[in-house]
């Protein structure tokens, strides 16, 4: 009987998780302090800060649901493979 492995699992180094946090950081901290800023009336003001917080949490929702797909598909796909493993180890004997 063939044993199915699972492969390694490399994650990302802390040195890119790093430069993801500052540069989200900085690009939010940037886009606030730019709207702080800006010469208009607070009503405007509040209409872009609103637009940000919506954008910056529809994006995070999408990038966390993307990576979901990619896990579930991962997840079937080995299962799969091990079920085809199976039937043909049953095959061959």
């Amino acid at each position: 009987m063939t044993q199915f492995n699972t492969p390694d699992l490399v994650g990302d180094s802390p040195a890119w998780l790093s430069f993801i946090w500052i540069a989200f950081l900085v690009s939010i901290s940037l886009m606030l302090l730019g709207i702080f800023f800006i010469p208009v009336d607070w009503w405007v003001k509040g209409y872009l800060y609103m637009g940000t917080l919506f954008l910056t949490a529809s994006t995070l929702t999408l990038s966390k649901s993307l990576r979901d797909k990619h896990e579930y598909e991962r997840l079937v796909n080995l299962v799969k493979s091990a079920r085809t493993e199976q039937v043909l180890s049953k095959f061959e004997s």
